[in-house]
């Protein structure tokens, strides 16, 4: 399947850029357009390994294909450096809801740290603030321009610092008034989430929603931390979820999996999983099973029933867009509209969202792949 400059494809004579989406997983900081990095960065007298938005974007690329999601972690410095003050961070985040709308996203949930944007002056309230600006100011564009998106804020604590419950109640005093959820995010390996089971508590208490990235850099322990520590209802990647799951034998097309009891409870309860095919790869997730995306358990994760999900994690790094992957999976696993149309329905399903308003993203994502 041919894929163009802007990273889109024909499927079944549609435009995969025309269909509606849903992004679960996208972060604020791995989103900035690399023109915007340049500008901003001007501002504050900010060295750059280059000074042309195409090579700067490559960079990025070339930095985060390293296999480790440490070194991967490292290339957001620069990013981050450049949202420290209210109108960078309100610039940086209209442009990224302009960004996704332009893709075709209906619904989606930007995570970012604010804990990390606070070198320039601001408060939590006030960075928190700052970026709801920008995403209001995208949101009502798109509308006069006849397109409709929403998204909420994922507010993020870095998993290796003790910031988690002070970023607990920062979500909770803006729920209703962007913030839709919480998540832990940084280095995952030895990092569990049990390291901040009083912000889980507190956001248990609250009823507030989790989703913790888990089963991306580490495995096993890590989902099951998510789930008991965490209460998580979505998994972060959560991609090594099928290092509980055996093959024993295959037939032809027929694959004969042996499920151990953590793949069996986040199958059956239908806990979605937000994977990121190009990132996943980049970060050395899915190295157990190889380094092409063919080799990508999406397919087997999929086709056992699991509530997959299709994600960008980072934009910029990995020069992608929820198209672009969409595009690529259909390519190498032979999908169809009805498998992406499937994909997408499961964010929906997932999202962070009241039940009422799920269904009527449901109910608009079903009339677009009609249509």
């Amino acid at each position: 399947m041919p894929i163009d400059q802007h990273g889109d494809a024909v499927l079944q004579g549609l435009s995969i850029r025309s269909l509606p989406k849903v992004a679960l997983h996208d972060h604020l900081d791995g989103g900035v357009r690399p023109e915007t990095i340049i500008e901003l960065a001007d501002e504050i007298d900010l060295d750059l390994p280059e000074d042309d938005a195409d090579d700067l974007a490559e960079w990025f690329a070339d930095q985060s294909d390293s296999g480790s999601l440490v070194e991967y972690l490292k290339t957001f410095d620069l990013s981050i450096a450049v949202m420290q003050t209210r109108e960078g961070l309100t610039r940086v985040a209209r442009e990224f809801v302009e960004d996704l709308a332009s893709d075709g996203v209906v619904y989606g949930e930007v995570r970012w740290a604010p804990e990390q944007h606070l070198s320039g002056g601001l408060t939590l309230e006030e960075a928190v603030e700052a970026v709801q600006d920008g995403i209001e100011e995208a949101e009502d564009a798109a509308e006069r321009d006849g397109r409709d998106i929403r998204v909420g804020q994922l507010l993020t604590a870095m998993r290796q610092h003790d910031r988690s419950l002070e970023i607990a109640k920062l979500a909770v005093a803006w729920r209703g008034r962007g913030a839709v959820g919480f998540d832990i995010a940084g280095p995952e390996d030895g990092f569990l989430p049990s390291r901040h089971r009083a912000a889980f508590d507190y956001l248990a208490s609250e009823f507030f929603p989790t989703t913790v990235h888990a089963g991306e850099a580490a495995g096993l322990e890590s989902i099951r931390g998510a789930l008991i520590d965490g209460r998580a209802v979505r998994l972060g990647h959560g991609v090594r979820i099928a290092e509980d799951l055996d093959v024993v034998s295959s037939e032809g097309d027929e694959v004969y999996v042996k499920f151990g009891n953590l793949a069996r409870w986040v199958r059956d309860r239908e806990i979605p999983l937000e994977l990121s095919p190009s990132s996943n790869l980049q970060t050395g997730a899915v190295e157990r099973w190889g380094r092409t995306l063919e080799d990508h358990p999406f397919d087997l994760l999929y086709q056992l029933g699991f509530a997959v999900t299709v994600n960008c994690d980072n934009r910029t790094m990995s020069r992608t867009s929820l198209t672009r992957e969409l595009a690529l999976l259909a390519e190498t696993f032979d999908y169809g509209l009805d498998d992406l149309e499937a994909f997408q329905l499961n964010a929906a399903a997932g999202a962070f969202l009241p039940v009422e308003e799920r269904e009527e993203l449901i109910e608009l994502i079903g009339e677009g792949f009609d249509r």
